[in-house]
This record gives structure tokens, C-alpha cells and sequence, in this order.
């Protein structure tokens, strides 16, 4: 029997090191847990990315609030490659 990989958590250590679930089950409340953060971070990227938009479409907009939209845009595209990786391994998994 094939053991499962690990999982790529949605979030890190106060290190910033990454985080890994080892489970067979895809319905645990660890597993549970990580979907519904996934799902929390891709509605604030798509915030995230609404806000960005209009701060580019002010020709108004300053440095600094262009700044700070490029910044969180930064932060949301980290956790989508994460949450992206993840997943692309849950995928990979599922088809052997």
C-alpha cells in the first residue's frame, strides 16, 4: 500500500518554514481545517486583487498607495503559488 505524501499546509511556522500534514484521510479536521483556510485566502485574493485594480485605475492613486497594493498583491500571489503547489501535488497523487 502506497502511503500518501504530504500535504503542503496553508500556512507556516513563526519561522517561516513551511508546514506538512501526513494523513490518509482527506476528511480529518487538520484536512478540513486547511480547505477552509485555502478557501478564506482565495476570497481575500480576490479582494486583494479588486483592491489593486482600482488603486492602478486612479491616475490619482499616490506612491504610497500604490505601494501598499502591491504589497498585499505580493502577499495574496504568495499564498495562491502555495495553496497552487499543494494542491498541483494532491492532484499529481490522485492520478498514480
Amino acid at each position: 500500500m502506497k502511503s500518501s505524501p504530504l500535504r503542503l499546509l496553508p500556512w507556516t511556522t513563526p519561522e517561516g518554514n513551511p508546514c506538512y500534514l501526513s494523513t490518509d484521510n482527506d476528511d480529518s479536521r487538520l484536512s478540513r481545517l486547511a480547505d477552509d483556510v485555502e478557501e478564506a485566502l482565495v476570497d481575500s485574493g480576490e479582494q486583494v486583487l479588486a483592491g489593486a485594480r482600482a488603486v492602478l485605475g486612479d491616475r490619482r492613486a499616490g506612491e504610497r498607495a500604490v505601494r501598499c497594493a502591491l504589497a498585499r498583491a505580493t502577499e495574496a500571489l504568495q499564498d495562491m503559488l502555495r495553496i497552487a503547489v499543494s494542491r498541483g501535488a494532491r492532484i499529481e497523487m490522485a492520478r498514480e
